[in-house]
């Protein structure tokens, strides 16, 4: 018996089941508890699904590919997302958590933001709620590179398309029938699961393997020539981390930023039932994404001296943890490892899948198709969206190529996409009260058009420097001055800025 498939089979198995209870129960009787939970997340249960759905498999297969290919320059992204991850759950949790309920009771960030600023347009919910389609299909589909590079592992016999397709399946369905609480729920333990496995392979290595070790190897550049175009790629760990470019730097850093504007994260900070409950919430998260980033930092450098030359000469940097697990470990345990990494795709997954999919119903659909929408045909309508998304996502996955690259790749457009368009303006609207309804709109699409200018144009290839980074500082400067210099906020704005900030807020 196969022990590996049996228990990465096991878990699945689980996962959906979960899914239907939350389905069954009658949890989800309305758009609030499908797509928010009904404000009622725990600090624990807030944290993990918040730095669940943030990481992905980028954790466990992109980022240690990276590092292991290129060396200690790499770890920059792992620094600026640890600083980003921070200055979000201190500047902006407790915040979005208060003004999300004074602002309407809001369940989504289109629709916060419409209601922050008290207008009757819906300019920029549909503007928002474009972004929000184009970006997450880009992002699921980097989800499902990563989880069928695990399920072609296992399954060697299938298919790469079949493996996707798979993989699909498993994710529509668990959406589909959980909703947000499900989502949740599960990604905690996924999050608890991430972080164990990420820890077990370094510490295995460092304590009963630790004659592999040898810090020779990482002088060795290695060389692969990739099948389909024949470029050649150079494989240099290079120097310590003081030694990446600029470039490398800012590029590392201003992954951080992106945190501002990432709607399933920021969707967590107003779910949680109280706001109280935040700083406990931020201390587990920060404790978390230090733990699980330095940890993939040691399973590259380990794999870069045990590994190298076998992953490297052909191109699977990508399967760094994988081989590494199964050298080290049982089939049984070997398989909850592996389900580590479709764990971490899948709760990145669900979560784009659902914010999409309310933002689909509450700020497109509902105002501008079907404005007497029954409860019953709103959650309809944002089931049936998750499998168009899905669909979408498999097209988009199954054009582009495998491995890390492609994972990095994929994963860096949509967050480049979101942090740039909506950072600045989550930012102002929560710590500015001067700050109005044509200025978010101004820094939302002008942020947008810099960042994908930036990437189409090709400044960043050019320059090295991520999108991200002149899309931000273009938006939050748009934005600060088309609010500065048009009319200040209505009434009704002002007081649900005074009533957010109060120090008995809700």
């Amino acid at each position: 018996m196969n022990w590996e498939i049996v228990t990465f089979g096991a878990y699945f198995v689980i996962l959906l089941g979960v899914a239907l209870i939350f389905y069954f129960n009658g949890t989800n009787k309305n758009s609030e508890d499908f797509f928010l939970g009904g404000r009622s997340m725990g600090p624990w249960v807030t944290a993990l699904s918040a730095q669940a759905s943030d990481m992905s498999a980028w954790l466990l297969m992109g980022l240690p590919g990276s590092i292991l290919a290129f060396g200690f320059g790499q770890m920059w992204i792992g620094i600026g997302l640890a600083i980003g991850t921070a200055a979000n759950w201190i500047l902006c949790a407790k915040r979005l958590r208060t003004f999300s309920k004074a602002a309407g009771d809001s369940y989504t960030l289109p629709q916060y933001l419409t209601n922050r600023f008290a207008v009757d347009s819906r300019v920029l919910q549909l503007v928002c709620a474009l972004i929000f389609l184009f970006a997450y299909t880009i992002y699921v589909a980097s989800a499902l590179v990563a989880g069928t590079s695990v399920f072609g592992t296992l399954f060697p016999n299938i298919s790469t398309k079949t493996a996707m397709f798979v993989f699909l399946l498993i994710i529509v369905a668990y959406t589909f029938f959980g909703g947000f609480t499900a989502v949740c729920w599960t990604d905690f333990f996924q999050g608890m699961l991430m972080m164990i496995a990420l820890m077990l392979v370094p510490l295995v290595v460092l304590f009963g393997y630790r004659s592999l070790i040898d810090p020779a190897a990482l002088e060795t550049i290695y060389e692969y020539t990739d099948a389909a175009s024949g470029a050649v790629t150079q494989c240099s760990f290079g120097g310590g981390l003081f030694s990446a470019s600029w470039a490398d730097i800012v590029t590392g850093l201003g992954w951080g930023l992106g945190y501002f504007g990432m709607p399933h994260i920021l969707v967590r900070f107003m779910s949680i039932e109280k706001p109280s409950m935040i700083k406990k919430s931020s201390v587990v998260a920060i404790v978390w994404v230090v733990i699980s980033l330095f940890s993939t930092v040691l399973v590259a450098y380990f794999g870069r001296m045990i590994v190298g030359e076998e992953l490297l000469t052909t191109g699977r940097q990508s399967m760094v943890f994988i081989v590494m697990s199964r050298r080290f470990f049982p089939p049984a345990i070997c398989g909850l490892l592996l389900a580590a990494i479709i764990a971490a795709s899948i709760s990145t997954a669900d979560s784009q899948l659902l914010v999409a999919s309310s933002s689909f119903t509450a700020d497109l659909y509902k105002p501008f198709f079907r404005k007497d929408a029954s409860e019953k045909e709103t959650l309809m309508v944002g089931r049936i969206l998750v499998l168009v998304l899905s669909l979408i996502a498999f097209v988009i996955a199954s054009s582009k190529g495998s491995g890390a690259q492609a994972i990095m790749d994929m994963v860096e457009n949509a967050w480049g996409a979101f942090g740039a368009s909506f950072g600045p303006t989550i930012i102002l609207s929560l710590f500015w009260r001067r700050f109005n309804y044509k200025g978010a709109i101004a820094g939302i699409v002008s942020g947008f058009i810099v960042d994908l200018g930036w990437l189409l144009t090709g400044l960043t290839a050019s320059t090295g420097v991520f999108e991200i980074v002149p899309g931000f500082i273009a938006s939050m400067i748009i934005a600060f001055l088309v609010a500065k210099f048009t009319e200040e906020p209505n009434k009704e704005a002002l007081e649900i800025f005074d009533k957010a900030t109060a120090a008995d807020a809700d």
